[in-house]
């Protein structure tokens, strides 16, 4: 868990910057053309040669206590005041920022060397120098949010979870104080109750027609204005939305600048709302008494806290291997047969890619996950052993439909554990060999030998695949929309 950078810091951090060579000497060069002398005399005042002073206007060596003292006398002033916060001019202030910049990496890796800022470089150049660095650190931060640098990200953060058994104790601290606030009696979270959760929090609900397509909610901080499209209630559950926004400001999440961070967000949101609606507490002597009873079902789970099918198995993984003693792998798979979400800690052999990344494979068609969208019963859930290079797992699935299509949910455990849910006496079975190619990534021989050279496929490439996270920018949102709606709706 990563701690945002707390307000007592920053005036340290501020101090150090303010205090660098190249700040004093732009200072002392202000207060020498402010009271019209030159070079020359200032130097004469404190028995220097001009050259030296020079250098040390210039940030090019730093001047000893006992100069910055006689300087200061002989420009009227106190050494507090070469040294203190206020602001330059913006001359001064452009040179120190170009001077920073030519150290910088960017100037380097461009093999522009140092050069000193006289007086005769326009302003307007300096302008143009500093939104030049910054455009080209922008597309170099672009290029780096690559779909690779996503997925290594991705990777490293499922590495995180399958170490912790995917419990985040601290999260569950977060749920446990905010119900508390409340007065959550347990058992299933009602709206009201997220209503109230809101309250505590500073925040009032305000549903909207005209929520930007690009976004879920939208938080007013400033005002303490939570935005919810009025339409919500038909596409889902309405308390999800509400949870996941105040999720974010419970922990106090920032603007993401990297995909590590944007992918760390959105697992702590979902967790924490996970947990929020079933509550840790109230949930595992429910799952103790259903393993005393060998009778776990995540459907039961779902019905006794009224959520999806898909927060329940997700939640059932927070909890499953801390207090259950059980060890579970998830999979949510679209239609078309692609993985989107994945967890795992009992080993089970997921598809990966070379950087190891299972989000983005194409699921073996003989899984469960793949299966269950052939399988004509809807209400039932689907139940099924395969096995495997790893050994037989077992997995209850069911499929439910979103905005983007289908997607079928999916919690499996190993074989010697089956004994512990409903479900262990199904007759289905599986054989999956996807480590071996032809066990179902290429088709079947005499159908290859007709169509391999006479097929052409256009590929529907999934554009959250292709995009880049700019940083200091929310992903996938139209920030213009945001801010024009936040400010056609904050209160006059």
């Amino acid at each position: 868990m990563t701690t945002p950078l707390s307000r007592e810091t920053l005036p340290d951090l501020i101090d150090d910057e303010e205090v660098d060579s190249l700040t004093i000497g732009r200072r002392i060069r202000q207060l020498r053309t402010d009271r019209g002398m030159t070079l020359d005399e200032l130097a004469a005042a404190v028995g220097r040669v001009p050259s030296q002073l020079s250098m040390i206007e210039n940030g090019r060596r730093e001047p000893k206590l006992t100069l910055l003292q006689a300087i200061a006398r002989a420009l009227g002033s106190s050494l507090d005041a070469l040294l203190e916060s206020a602001p330059l001019d913006e001359r001064s202030t452009l040179e120190i920022a170009v001077e920073r910049a030519m150290k910088g990496p960017t100037f380097q890796a461009l093999g522009i060397e140092p050069f000193r800022i006289a007086k005769t470089v326009p302003t307007d150049a300096l302008k143009a120098m500093l939104s030049l660095q910054g455009e080209i650190e922008r597309l170099r931060d672009e290029r780096a949010a690559t779909p690779e640098e996503a997925r290594r990200a991705n990777v490293a953060l499922r590495k995180l979870m399958r170490t912790q058994n995917n419990y985040f104790e601290e999260l569950e601290v977060h749920a446990k104080r905010v119900l508390d606030a409340v007065d959550h009696p347990g058992g299933p979270l009602t709206q009201r109750t997220a209503s109230d959760i809101a309250a505590h929090l500073g925040f009032t609900l305000h549903y909207v027609p005209d929520l930007p397509q690009t976004t879920r909610s939208v938080a007013d901080i400033k005002n303490g204005r939570l935005y919810l499209s009025s339409r919500l209630a038909s596409k889902g559950d309405p308390r999800t939305a509400v949870l996941q926004a105040l999720s974010s400001r419970i922990l106090g999440h920032q603007e993401p600048t990297s995909y590590a961070d944007f992918l760390r967000q959105r697992v702590e949101t979902n967790y924490l709302t996970g947990a929020l609606m079933v509550p840790e507490s109230h949930a595992v002597p429910v799952l103790q008494d259903a393993k005393a009873d060998r009778a776990i079902s995540i459907e039961d789970l779902r019905d006794a806290y009224s959520v999806s099918y898909e927060t329940a198995a997700h939640r059932f993984t927070n909890l499953a291997t801390r207090h259950l003693d059980i060890p579970v792998h998830f999979l949510k798979v679209h239609e078309s047969g692609t993985i989107t979400k994945a967890y795992e800690n009992d080993d089970v052999n997921f598809p990966t890619d070379r950087l190891g990344a299972i989000e983005g494979q194409m699921c073996c068609r003989k899984w469960t996950s793949r299966v269950v969208f052939d399988v004509d019963d809807h209400f039932n859930p689907y139940y099924q052993y395969t096995d495997t290079g790893n050994g037989t797992y077992w997995c209850t699935a069911r499929v439910e439909l979103s905005s983007e299509g289908a997607h079928s949910v999916s919690v499996g455990v190993r074989f010697d554990d089956t004994k512990w849910f409903l479900g262990r006496d199904t007759p289905n079975r599986g054989v999956s060999k996807h480590s071996v190619e032809v066990c179902c990534r290429r088709a079947p021989a005499d159908l290859e030998q007709s169509w391999r050279d006479h097929a052409w496929p256009n590929v529907r490439t999934p554009r959250t695949l292709l995009a880049t996270l700019p940083t200091g920018a929310f992903p996938g949102v139209d920030t213009t929309d945001v801010y024009e709606f936040l400010e056609a709706h904050a209160p006059r």
